[in-house]
């Protein structure tokens, strides 16, 4: 598939022909490298709140960091469809939810995502009326990990399921482009994946989605503090880091002892 003009048309292409891979990215040179990898969809993620800015969960990103590093992820122009996430208490009703998406699109995103599904259909609606793309998101939502009192996987209840399926329907029918599914049941994930007709983007929720998502620092080991139980790192970057940097402490504090040790005294014996 042509990476060069990837959209939300090009993303539900994906559909049924061939997998979706999806990364987060925040700043400009892992936009640019992920990009030139022709990843087809780049999220600059809330994720970001727990991975560069520290904070213990999403709750704490406000509109001003996400709009900081949808800039920064925008100056690389990548030719990926470039999706941001409407941070937590961003979209609390249709007139705050259009005005934040318009703000995210104005700083360089081609789409944004939301999480959840009825509770947020009239936003969504507003957001896609004005022509901004949607990406949904569904399972396990991060922005209610505190008041869910943490991460769990969705759908195993005869409830969760139910609610789960009909959600997925309902933001396929309003028109978003791909569906994030989150820490949802394996088989409840495929069989949301067969029922609908754009791409579902899984994490945590099994192999059977039409593509995957992951937080690139997971993928390549990249935050050593905390690893999701489904991710398998590529690499252990954060290792190779720290040996690096020490290997050049060494080297230069070597190079330093030389250079300026004190000459060795030479002693005078009279004859």
């Amino acid at each position: 598939m042509d990476t060069a003009q990837q959209s939300e048309h090009t993303i539900r292409a994906f559909k049924g022909k061939s997998f979706l891979p999806a990364l987060t990215v925040y700043d400009y040179p892992m936009t640019r490298l992920l990009d030139e990898l022709g990843i087809p969809m780049l999220l600059v993620g809330d994720s970001l709140g727990m991975v560069v800015l520290g904070y213990p969960d999403t709750t704490h990103v406000t509109m001003e960091e996400m709009l900081h590093h949808v800039r920064a992820a925008a100056r690389a122009k990548p030719r990926g469809f470039l999706v941001a996430d409407m941070p937590f208490h961003s979209y609390e009703n249709p007139d705050q939810a259009l005005t934040h998406a318009t703000q995210l699109k104005e700083a360089g995103a081609k789409g944004v995502k939301l999480e959840g599904g009825q509770e947020v259909a009239p936003q969504i609606q507003a957001i896609l009326q004005s022509g901004i793309p949607c990406v949904g998101h569904l399972g396990m939502l991060p922005q209610r990990v505190v008041e869910e009192g943490g991460y769990r996987i969705k759908g195993r209840s005869e409830q969760e399921k139910a609610s789960l399926l009909e959600n997925a329907e309902l933001l396929t029918k309003l028109g978003v482009c791909a569906l994030v599914l989150e820490l949802v049941q394996s088989d409840l994930a495929r069989e949301i994946t067969h029922r609908v007709s754009i791409p579902t983007i899984g994490i945590g929720s099994g192999d059977d989605c039409d593509g995957q998502i992951l937080v690139t620092q997971d993928l390549i080991g990249g935050f050593p503090w905390f690893r999701p139980k489904f991710v398998t790192p590529v690499m252990e970057s954060a290792s190779l880091l720290q040996k690096s940097v020490d290997a050049w402490r060494s080297e230069q504090s070597e190079r330093y002892r030389k250079a300026f040790s004190p000459s060795p005294i030479v002693a005078h014996h009279r004859t």
